[in-house]
């Protein structure tokens, strides 16, 4: 076995891994620096092994050539996700009008079914061959000529009716409120969901399709496109309500994505929410959304999980942006490498290595599965003693601290995800002993988790008690990482 180091501006742990086989990512005892007794490791788990969960993961810009598939696809497997975003690609399709050339997508979708994934299919991007067909890079603006909406329309139906036993999931148009599409009214922009969404639910009558996937979160753009959607009587056409939201603080937008899920929940209640596409960079500087904050790759997987485990513990299913760094090329926006992919890749889009946030993501995908269920009843209380018979915490600080409760369906045994929310990530572990209370609670066995490295810890029983179903947490390393307090079954460790 040769050990592979993770390297970053400074070198936090190194992975052991086998040259010649993937399933071989995993890490070995961290040096944290917490005084606490060191008893194993998150046992990362495949796609194949988890029946379901929260998480997808990017999988954008193969139909410009930014990103290659079949360069990373080996390790998607073992990253434990089943949902690959992706992008039609109508003018990689058609470069002749009315000649399609399926051959480039075949080889990505059925790769990608036959290993078990589940493609998110995006129907876009335009096609120029076309006048007034939109353009192909980012941000560029959808067909809108009648010649142009006709040619759309008609390959829609044709990738819809190529891919329908291979595809479920569908997705309108990216980030409709950004760049050139900004001449677009909601309006404008919900008649083309409406259109699109049709055509899918012709062909294919139990399509999810996705709507909207805004760019930025403009609470005025959703009201006018769900208020369009509803006097259309459309609404009932799309699954969920897709956002992209970049943010230096990833806790920082709860406020307004809770204003967003008020004004969908007007319109269509009871509508999925769905970040469809987050992430950070792993260099500072590199272009594109939040880059020229001074990232690394150890603040890029802090973003990435507390993410994560944000959205999880506000009911958002998750897609991670993205597998791969992308070579951006061409007229678009950013015009270099975007560094959000979690594994690094060369020039020539082949893999580098898995970057840091790729071990981090594993250990949540591992936990955190369909056989866990949030506790929704979970209230931050002063006084524990008031709890009653609901679920409730309490801590010993006055800074802002995210605390999820999660409990498996078949036992009942319990989990809490914790980390500093208050700021954006920083390169350092800098932890602060915390006292924790919680009120009817079940943890048999309880130990400490970190989330990044994976590393599992077991709680000295002088640092913890019981009173009942209350426990009380003795210094407790905490930081702006997600750490987990969790009955030790609910990990799977080696």
């Amino acid at each position: 076995m040769e050990v592979t180091e993770i390297k970053s501006d400074k070198n936090y742990y190194v992975s052991p891994r086998t040259t010649d086989n993937i399933e071989g990512f995993s890490m070995r005892k961290p040096d944290l620096k917490v005084d606490l007794p060191y008893i194993g490791s998150v046992q990362p788990r495949r796609t194949d092994e988890i029946e379901s969960s929260n998480w997808m993961i990017g999988c954008e810009t193969l139909d410009r050539d930014y990103a290659d598939y079949h360069q990373y696809k080996e390790y998607i497997a073992p990253l434990g996700i089943k949902v690959l975003r992706m992008q039609g690609g109508w003018a990689k399709t058609e470069k002749v009008q009315g000649i399609y050339d399926w051959t480039w997508l075949d080889n990505i979708i059925d790769d990608a079914v036959e290993r078990g994934f589940k493609p998110w299919l995006q129907t876009g991007y335009g096609n120029p061959i076309y006048p007034g067909g939109g353009g192909e890079n980012l941000g560029a603006g959808m067909p809108l000529s009648e010649s142009a909406l006709a040619a759309y329309e008609k390959w829609v139906a044709a990738m819809v009716t190529r891919y329908k036993d291979k595809v479920k999931d569908w997705e309108v148009w990216n980030e409709p409120n950004f760049a050139d599409n900004v001449v677009n009214t909601p309006e404008i922009t919900g008649d083309f969901n409406i259109r699109t969404a049709r055509i899918i639910r012709g062909i294919q009558p139990d399509a999810r399709i996705s709507a909207l996937a805004l760019g930025h979160i403009d609470l005025e753009y959703v009201e006018r496109f769900f208020k369009f959607l509803s006097e259309k009587n459309a609404t009932g056409l799309f699954h969920n309500v897709t956002y992209h939201d970049y943010v230096y603080n990833p806790d920082a937008n709860k406020l307004v994505v809770y204003k967003m899920r008020q004004i969908v929940d007007r319109y269509a209640p009871g509508m999925i929410m769905r970040q469809g596409e987050n992430g950070a960079p792993s260099i500072g500087g590199a272009g594109g959304a939040i880059g020229d904050h001074n990232w690394c790759e150890f603040t890029q997987a802090k973003w990435n999980i507390r993410r994560m485990l944000e959205n999880l513990g506000n009911d958002i299913e998750c897609s991670v942006f993205s597998m791969i760094d992308m070579n951006y090329s061409g007229n678009g926006p950013i015009r270099r490498k975007n560094t959000k992919g979690i594994i690094e890749s060369a020039s020539d889009n082949s893999a580098v290595r898995p970057k840091i946030a790729y071990y981090a993501i594993q250990h949540v995908t591992s936990v955190f599965d369909h056989t866990l269920e949030r506790i929704k009843t979970l209230k931050h209380l002063h006084n524990i003693g008031s709890a009653g018979s609901s679920p409730a915490y309490s801590y010993n600080t006055d800074r802002s601290i995210s605390v999820y409760g999660y409990f498996n369906r078949a036992t009942q045994m319990q989990l809490y995800a914790i980390w500093n929310d208050d700021a954006t990530p920083v390169e350092d572990y800098e932890f602060k002993a915390r006292e924790f209370r919680f009120a009817n609670a079940k943890l048999d066995t309880p130990v400490w988790v970190d989330m990044i490295t994976g590393g599992v810890y077991d709680i000295p029983a002088e640092e913890w008690s019981r009173e009942g179903d209350t426990y009380t947490f003795k210094n407790i390393p905490v930081y702006d990482s997600p750490i987990l307090l969790a009955d030790k079954s609910l990990i799977n460790m080696r």
